[in-house]
Order: structure tokens, then C-alpha cells, then sequence
């Protein structure tokens, strides 16, 4: 099997090139147009082997459709049209062009479904495989989503089902659990080929009131508080719809945990007007729901009374880091 270190930068460069439109590599840099009036909206997202995604659990295809994935639902949750990426890639020496090959395969299957390029990059040795996404896109100023757009008896509404991509990176790390096929493979796809939302913001950007509002990467009760903090109000939250197979592979206590603290559902998480909302919803699709109001005064709470917990969720530099 042919290793980089065979074929070198030149030949690695060479492969990797093949995957992007020929009038935007070659050059120092990417020319890239936006159009007037429109704001440019950059978001960086870097992922590490072994933290991140893993053999174990992450095809090369796997790993570059959630890398192109994680950053387009950036896009979406600022209401921006997508313009292109950048790859930088960190690679070791012994990592197989296979490997690099399914990789870039991932990252344009899912960037082909939105016809967006891969307008550079670069490449680099190192002892860890990294992956760093840089996505680029245009919003109108007045359209962008905010975190700190929501205000008191706005409502929040989510755009489709959480804690399935919890549950399928559990199955994929135990994958001797006794579960019918439909339900398996509906929850491990969820974790290995997540959709952002970029069909929803069409509609968001025809909205006449501000929408505030960021993704659910985090998970959704990070989601709630940041933008709770952002906008310094609180929230309470009720009703969070759980997929009928996340409760036939765990209980319903285990689901709601997986549903707000386990992160990379890549689902919309939105404040606003109640009337907009309504209108908002038959084009988000199945999961999608009004869950909470947010409030005046700081906090965020259950309808129970119970404070949600962020400690719960991932975070970088903390227990739950993995």
C-alpha cells in the first residue's frame, strides 16, 4: 500500500488538487467572489484523530463528510449561502493515499449535495492526523443569526431530533448490542453522516423579524445556554421530542440526557417570535419542534426545575473530553 512518504508534498499535492475546480488552485490564494451588500461569514473547525473521529468508529469517507459537515452547519446557523472551504490537513508520513483519498471523497460527496468547492488548503507533517475546515459564505448583515439575538417570549424551536448521534457513536463503540437493523442503522448514520441545515436558510433569510439563534455541535442544552448568555436572558424548556428508536435502544431518562448534553446532532437551535416560528416549522421536517420560551432574568431550566448542566455535555480541556 503506497504511503505519503513515497510520493511526497508534490504528489500528495498533486491527488488532493484533483478534488478541487482547476480556476481556483494553483495560486497563492483563492479568489472569491461575494455579492454586493452581502457580509462575509468565515468559521474554522479542526478536528483531531482520536478525539474527534477514530478508526474505530470513522471510515476516511466518514471522516470527511463530518468535517465538511460540521462546518457548513456553522453556515446555516449564521443564515449564511456557503462559497467554498479550505482543508488544511496535519498528516503522518505513514498514513496510506487510500486513506487520504476516501477522506477527500467524504468532504466532496457532502459538499457535492450543496454544490460547494473545495477552494484550497495546504498540507503539513505531523505526528497526528488533524483535519482543519475553514468554511466561507455570504449573509445578508441584516440576516445574519446571532447568539445574542433572542429576546424575552421569543420561543425556541429546534429544527429536527436530538441525541441520535449520541446513541450511534455508542453503538459503534459496542457493536454487540442486541438492536433491530433499521433502528442501528438509523442512529449510526446520524453519527457518521450528519446533514446540516442548509435547506432551512432560504426560508430563514425571509424572515422579517431577527432570529437568534446558533447549532446544536455542542449539544442542545450548550446550544440553549449560550445563546441565553449571549442575549442575557434565560429560558425555560419543555417538551424535547425523543426518536421513537433512541427509546428502543435506551430509557427514556438515558435518551433525554443523550438528547441535550450529547452533542453533534448539527441541528438549528433558533430564538424567535412565536408567529415566525410556526411558520418556520413545516419546513424543518420530522423532529423538529417549539421546546421552551425564553425569559426574562438569568437561568435556564427544565419545566421540572432543574437547571440544565453543561458539565454534562463535551468540552474541550475538560473530563468529558474524549
Amino acid at each position: 500500500m503506497t504511503a505519503i512518504k513515497d510520493i511526497g508534498e508534490q504528489g500528495l499535492l498533486k491527488i488532493v488538487q484533483s478534488f478541487c475546480p482547476a480556476s481556483v488552485v494553483g495560486d497563492d490564494g483563492a479568489l472569491v467572489t461575494v455579492s454586493p451588500g452581502h457580509s462575509l461569514v468565515v468559521t474554522t473547525d479542526v478536528l483531531v484523530d482520536n478525539n474527534h473521529f477514530s478508526d474505530r468508529t470513522t471510515s476516511p469517507e466518514d471522516a470527511g463528510w463530518r468535517a465538511a459537515a460540521a462546518n457548513l452547519s456553522d453556515l446555516a446557523a449564521m443564515g449564511a449561502t456557503p462559497l467554498g472551504i479550505t482543508v488544511g490537513l496535519s498528516l503522518p508520513g505513514e498514513v496510506s493515499l487510500t486513506w487520504v483519498e476516501g477522506l477527500y471523497r467524504g468532504l466532496t460527496r457532502c459538499l457535492g449535495t450543496y454544490k460547494i468547492p473545495i477552494i484550497g488548503g495546504d498540507i503539513v507533517s505531523s505526528p497526528v492526523i488533524t483535519i482543519s475546515i475553514t468554511a466561507l459564505g455570504q449573509v445578508l448583515p441584516q440576516k445574519a443569526i446571532k447568539r445574542g439575538g433572542a429576546k424575552p417570549a421569543h420561543v425556541i424551536l429546534i429544527t429536527g431530533y436530538h441525541g441520535l448521534s449520541r446513541a450511534g457513536l455508542q453503538l459503534l463503540l459496542n457493536p454487540d448490542t442486541e438492536l433491530q437493523s433499521g433502528d442501528r442503522n438509523l442512529l449510526v448514520r446520524a453519527h457518521q453522516r450528519p446533514t446540516p441545515r442548509l435547506d432551512l436558510v432560504p426560508y430563514l433569510n425571509r424572515m422579517n423579524q431577527p432570529v437568534g439563534g446558533m447549532d446544536s455541535s455542542d449539544g442542545l442544552g450548550d446550544a440553549i445556554v449560550q445563546i441565553c448568555r449571549s442575549s442575557g436572558v434565560g429560558a425555560i424548556v419543555h417538551n424535547i421530542p425523543l426518536h421513537p428508536a433512541l427509546l428502543r435502544y435506551n430509557s427514556k431518562e438515558t435518551a433525554l440526557q443523550w438528547a441535550l448534553y450529547g452533542g453533534e446532532d448539527f441541528q438549528l437551535v433558533l430564538a424567535l417570535p412565536e408567529t415566525e416560528a410556526k411558520e418556520l416549522l413545516p419546513y424543518c421536517g420530522e423532529g423538529a419542534a417549539i421546546i421552551g420560551r425564553i425569559t426574562e432574568g438569568a437561568g435556564v431550566r427544565l419545566n421540572t426545575g432543574e437547571e440544565l448542566n453543561l458539565k454534562a455535555g463535551f468540552q474541550h480541556f475538560g473530563a468529558t473530553e474524549r
